[in-house]
């Protein structure tokens, strides 16, 4: 096994000089931490970079493979180019703004994980199914803190989640006992990159130091009233495991909010539109019309009102954010050709 194999390298371009590639393992804002599976170094992008980068899904996040200069005596590098992503999992960023965040590229299995306790919520779960497969990676739901729920409760809560996560491994797991982590290390085989993804306090960073062996995450206790936690992971990391799988953990996510899912809706929701499917209407609008087999599924309690609810809710937020990004490219074009007319203006009374 090469350095590169080491983190996760799958590529065959014969093109790119390996000495020259290397991983993204931290992000802090602009500064990044590479590693080429033999050292590590520090580095930020090049200034040609920096001109030619055009929105933030450009820039490199913890998983990504890029091309470098390596400054070996400074323990340094300069990143030049990034290489081809075979995932992406992406949000709209917190706040009023409409930009992508990245979180992770290139991950193999993405690890949704939800608590035993207050924190559980199915509707959740539904967004971060949804993101997964519109990422191009592998769902798996881990529900932590199987040692202080109750067997009732966790028939329970793995039955909701079975009825809503259709196909998606679901995993009960104890950092504290153990029970569970064999599970989750055979999604994290030797060159296999997952990623934690969930919000505070559902112990993501228990997970990582009960899978490493060692305390390198920072943990808190969480609130007994609500389960509420705080962040206690504030950047995004990549570490190799014992077996020789990689695994990025994250910070707790306030909210997910949908950047692009039109293509998972899908499958996320294939119960649901196999329903849709079956009407006697292609354009059925499930209210009043004969032969609805949706209705039918609702009435009968086949199909849960929430879960259709969910489905309808997401899809609005979906078309909604579109028209929002539609709108903003559209500004910045019409702002591209502003600056692109005062300069050949400028240019021209200059002669």
């Amino acid at each position: 096994m090469t350095n590169l194999d080491k983190i996760g390298w799958a590529g065959s371009n014969e093109e790119l000089e390996r000495d020259k590639l290397a991983r993204v393992i931290t992000v802090q804002k602009n500064s990044y931490r590479l590693s080429d599976g033999d050292m590590e170094y520090l580095a930020q992008v090049s200034g040609r970079y920096l001109h030619t980068a055009t929105s933030t899904l450009d820039f490199p996040a913890v998983g990504d493979w890029v091309e470098v200069e390596k400054l070996y005596d400074e323990g340094k590098a300069i990143i030049k180019q990034l290489l081809p992503r075979t995932s992406q999992f992406v949000r709209q960023a917190a706040g009023d703004r409409t930009e992508a965040q990245l979180v992770a590229a290139n991950v193999d299995t993405v690890l949704i994980v939800n608590a035993l306790d207050h924190d559980f919520n199915s509707r959740r779960i539904e967004r971060y199914i949804l993101s997964t497969y519109e990422s191009g990676a592998s769902p798996v739901i881990l529900l932590t803190k199987k040692d202080s729920c109750t067997l009732e409760r966790l028939k329970e809560v793995v039955s909701a989640t079975e009825e809503i996560a259709i196909g998606v491994p679901v995993i009960a797991v104890s950092s504290k006992t153990g029970d569970g982590l064999e599970q989750v290390r055979s999604y994290l085989t030797p060159g296999k990159t997952g990623a934690l993804l969930g919000s505070s306090g559902v112990g993501k960073s228990t997970l990582i130091n009960a899978l490493l062996g060692e305390d390198v995450q920072e943990t808190k206790e969480v609130r007994e009233d609500d389960s509420k936690g705080r962040h206690t992971t504030t950047h995004r990391e990549m570490f190799r495991l014992p077996n020789g799988g990689l695994l990025i953990d994250t910070p707790g996510m306030r909210e997910l909010q949908l950047w692009e899912g039109e293509t998972a809706i899908g499958t996320a929701f294939q119960d649901v539109e196999a329903l849709e499917a079956a009407c006697h209407f292609t354009d059925c609008r499930h209210d009043t019309e004969p032969g609805c087999r949706v209705k039918e599924a609702l009435d009968s309690g086949e199909l849960s009102v929430d879960r259709f609810h969910s489905y309808l809710k997401l899809q609005r937020e979906l078309a909604y954010e579109k028209r929002k990004q539609n709108q903003k490219a559209m500004i910045e074009e019409k702002n591209k050709w502003k600056q692109i007319s005062k300069y050949q203006k400028k240019k021209y009374r200059m002669r």
